[in-house]
């Protein structure tokens, strides 16, 4: 599982190694080569929920525009030319739509915050698949396999499904191999870092204002969780494999003290979490209690940041549809679709990632 290391460590070289970088944030001559660089990581909600259209009306609704004027002018969304992101396959100066299609997410007020703050020009790259899981696809390498047992079972259950679905559908589908029971585990991680090792190698075509300029990683921030409220191991192996995923990122870019930010999962909004979804909130909370992230990593709660006119009217949202479309987008799993919510969820990632980079600094 380690073997992609090697070329990520390679693609990764700069003029300084990563275990070096320096988190100042005050401006130097050579600052302006610099390019300040931010992983964003995780799943659907990462990906980004808030349709392009509620922003497009939140904006100019009395009740709402004043939170979006400063992403705005003349009229029109900016197109920031000092902050730039590669989502996938799409990649150019930050401004709405960098989500899902046609969707906005986290992004947008993170990236604001950052072009706000630092003179250097800022890369975000945005790593986020939905549905994939700490426990299996973003599994951290440090954390090997599932044991044997686990591992025969998960397979046995897979053939079973096929073989009942043969007899159904009168098919003749193969059944799962223990290779492809395996081969999930840790891909989501790897693919991760193959986006960042992609984006080092060809920025300068991806951006062509960048050209000449250096790249730094100067944080991280991890937004997931959901799928690993379900389950027989995920929820309660949460803890363990979050202070290894952290700690596996850092190794793989010889960054040993890169800035984390973590958004605890928060779809419960005003409500209290409850089964696996408190399980998995605590185990987020809980990296703020490790001594050795002590001033290097932070997770910041999500639910207090929760839209309220949203939660209020997305009870029967059928029947009130003209009036619910103003506030929401999406369902509970992806905070209500609300832009208000994704939008002070950035804002939150932004501040927190300032305040360990200035300790840091």
């Amino acid at each position: 599982m380690r073997s992609y290391m090697n070329t990520i460590a390679r693609a990764l070289v700069l003029t300084v190694s990563f275990a070096m970088v320096s988190f100042v944030t005050t401006v130097s001559a050579d600052d302006a080569k610099t390019v300040k660089v931010f992983i964003l990581a995780g799943q659907s909600n990462m990906e980004g929920k808030a349709s392009n259209e509620l922003l497009e009306h939140q904006v100019t609704d009395s009740k709402t525009k004043d939170q979006f004027a400063h992403l705005r002018k003349n009229g029109e969304w900016i197109v920031r030319d000092d902050v730039f992101i590669k989502f996938l396959d799409r990649s150019g100066g930050l401004t709405i739509g960098y989500g899902s299609p046609n969707k906005t997410g986290a992004e947008l007020e993170f990236g604001n915050t950052m072009g706000k703050r630092f003179d250097e020009p800022v890369v975000l790259i945005k790593a986020a698949w939905g549905g994939h899981s700490l426990y299996q696809k973003f599994r951290p390498p440090s954390a090997g396999l599932p044991s044997d047992d686990v591992l025969q079972t998960e397979l046995e259950r897979a053939q079973e499904r096929v073989k009942k679905n043969n007899e159904k559908r009168k098919r003749n589908d193969p059944l799962p191999t223990m290779e492809e029971i395996k081969s999930p585990y840790g891909s989501s991680y790897r693919n991760m870092m193959t986006e960042v090792e992609e984006t080092f190698d060809n920025y300068e075509a991806m951006f062509p204002a960048l050209k000449g300029k250096k790249l730094e990683v100067a944080g991280f921030v991890w937004f997931q969780g959901f799928n690993d409220m379900f389950g027989e191991f995920a929820p309660g192996e949460y803890e363990a494999n979050m202070k290894m995923f952290i700690n596996d990122v850092r190794k793989d870019l010889k960054a040993p003290k890169l800035p984390f930010v973590i958004g605890a999962l928060g779809q419960n909004g005003s409500k209290p979490a409850q089964k696996g979804m408190l399980i998995v909130q605590n185990a987020q909370l809980a990296m703020n209690d490790v001594p050795e992230f002590k001033g290097n990593v932070k997770t910041i709660r999500t639910d207090v940041l929760a839209d309220k006119e949203a939660e209020r009217l997305f009870p029967g949202w059928k029947d009130h549809f003209e009036e619910w479309k103003k506030v929401g987008s999406d369902r509970p799993y992806h905070y209500l679709g609300s832009a208000i919510w994704f939008n002070r969820i950035g804002k939150g990632f932004g501040e927190a990632m300032l305040e360990l980079m200035k300790t840091q600094g």
